[in-house]
């Protein structure tokens, strides 16, 4: 993977999706089991145009259908080639590090060596006392398992004791990676405590860029690479992570995904003290100044270019499903992301 960011050329552009509880063409809710075998045929069609990565995330409420991404992605392994499959995040604090590390060692082996694992502390607390714990331990549930999940990645016997679980002594799990080696990030949202975290473990860093310009993460991106460098370590890449929607014309896209962004943002906004959204606000993020990528293929191909030259980036994912979009419109976005924005990126970005 491409880690000089001095060589724009080789970015990997892939999508995330929570698996969002959508509407039909008609407006009718989609149960939660239709959305997550959309969710499969989504990935199916992301391979089939050629993008690098599809990632699902981890929920444990209503909005959303995946609270197993791993098994998710199982399904979309089986019937995909080529295309990278992974988290957007594991929410690895409200897990175990051993289990973790199993399902994603099979699911590497179900998909021929294309898992990965992005793994993150959670902006969604529902599975801490859904999984018994106590979010009084938030900081040291994250590091002590973060701590076990990178001596598990080595793939020899591990000895560990930590305050969070019981010890392990001389414990091998089971099945290893082909590779020897499980790709894996973590997800961060603006601590640089995360960034050098990241960069103390040899994880890569996706940045959450999902609120103002992508240059308001320059320095946790400038942060991470002078990180490894003071480590001793290589570099390894970095990601980033925003929100959008593609359709043939900017109005269009605008349209179509505004319902959606707008129903997202109040659930959560009514839970966290935020005001109501408005299309105003709508439309400040996805000018040039914003975190959302919506709109024709030439708006959001040149705004990803722009985001990847600003940062440096090797990944950019866009996550396409917000809200309620219907099925039909994000298989739309997902082909002319594919079809039309990806080569106007790489264009743009060899110039």
């Amino acid at each position: 993977m491409r880690v000089n960011e001095n060589d724009l050329s080789g970015v990997q552009l892939g999508l995330d999706t929570f698996g969002d509880i959508t509407i039909d063409a008609e407006g009718t809710v989609l149960t939660p089991a239709q959305t997550i075998r959309n969710v499969v045929d989504q990935a199916v069609l992301a391979d089939e145009v050629g993008l690098s990565f599809f990632g699902v995330g981890e929920h444990h409420r209503p909005e959303f259908a995946v609270s197993s991404p791993e098994i998710v992605l199982a399904a979309a392994a089986a019937r995909t080639r080529r295309i990278h499959l992974g988290t957007a995040v594991t929410v690895l604090s409200s897990d175990d590090p051993v289990r973790v590390f199993e399902r994603f060692a099979t699911l590497d082996a179900v998909s021929n060596g294309r898992a990965e694992v992005v793994l993150g502390r959670g902006s969604f607390i529902e599975s801490f006392p859904l999984f018994g714990y106590d979010l009084h331990d938030y900081e040291v549930l994250f590091e002590e398992k973060l701590e076990l999940f990178s001596r598990l990645r080595d793939e020899r016997p591990v000895t560990w004791q930590g305050t969070t679980r019981a010890p392990l002594v001389d414990a091998d799990v089971h099945p290893k990676t082909e590779s020897g080696r499980l790709p894996a990030w973590i997800g961060v949202g603006g601590s640089p405590e995360s960034v050098v975290r990241a960069a103390r473990h040899g994880y890569g860093l996706m940045l959450a860029v999902i609120g103002g310009p992508a240059a308001r993460f320059r320095p946790f991106a400038d942060l991470y690479r002078r990180s490894l460098d003071q480590l001793g370590r290589p570099a390894l890449p970095i990601g980033m992570h925003s929100p959008g929607h593609v359709a043939d014309t900017d109005e269009q896209a605008w349209d179509e995904a505004y319902d959606g962004f707008q129903a997202m943002h109040d659930t959560i906004g009514r839970e966290r003290g935020w005001p109501p959204f408005s299309r105003l606000a709508f439309q400040r993020e996805v000018g040039p100044e914003g975190a959302a990528y919506v709109g024709s293929p030439e708006t959001v191909a040149r705004k990803i270019a722009d985001a990847v030259r600003t940062l440096g980036v090797d990944r950019f994912n866009l996550k396409f499903a917000t809200g309620t979009v219907s099925h039909d419109k994000l298989m739309r976005s997902i082909e002319l992301y594919g079809t039309e924005v990806v080569p106007r990126v790489r264009e743009m970005l060899s110039s």
